[in-house]
């Protein structure tokens, strides 16, 4: 059966923003950040909205039928919300874990690219779901779209399972991020085609 990825409208970010928390409940950085499960649960959906909220204002927040998968992909000159992002973690994250969480932050805007480029902050697979091929339809439809702007893409990817669904999607890996006792992340990034 071929999966269809759509558009999110910004009346359904709770479903969006739900698949995705669900997703990241497993993925190394955000537990290493957020290791309290109920913590987790009440927090994590204000860091899904001010990591990717400001995709529904591209209409690239993207979605399989059934909220299986979403994807929050910010178009060129489109940012995160750093402020309420940095304030969510110093406010919720073990004290003990604060240098080196905020290291980790400083070395992701070293590798963020400064030329127009399509930015992949969050990608999640409803955990239910996963295996089924959804996250590489949710890829595979936003590189074509890199493709059509004629923009590179960038992420870094917080958990190494993913790093091969990437690679399979034309991305390359650019370096390292590790800081202290954090996870690894990798940040990656894809010549436009």
């Amino acid at each position: 059966m071929s999966e269809v990825v759509r558009a999110g409208d910004p009346v359904e970010t709770d479903a969006i923003v739900s698949v995705i928390t669900l997703a990241f409940s497993t993925d190394p950085m955000a537990r290493w950040s957020l290791p309290d499960a109920r913590t987790y649960l009440e927090v994590m959906p204000s860091i899904v909205r001010a990591f990717g909220a400001r995709a529904f204002d591209s209409q690239s927040a993207d979605c399989v039928d059934g909220f299986r998968g979403a994807a929050l992909w910010l178009a060129p000159g489109a940012e995160p919300d750093s402020e309420r992002l940095l304030a969510l973690m110093q406010d919720n994250a073990p004290p003990e874990i604060l240098p080196d969480l905020m290291g980790v932050f400083e070395q992701m805007g070293q590798y963020h690219p400064t030329e127009p480029h399509w930015y992949l902050p969050l990608i999640g697979v409803d955990p239910a779901r996963q295996g089924q091929g959804l996250g590489a339809t949710l890829m595979r439809h936003a590189v074509e779209r890199c493709d059509r702007n004629g923009l590179p893409a960038y992420l870094e990817s917080s958990n190494p399972r993913n790093i091969s669904l990437y690679l399979r999607h034309g991305f390359e890996i650019i370096g390292e991020i590790q800081v202290g006792a954090s996870p690894r992340m990798t940040p990656m990034y894809r010549k436009a085609r």
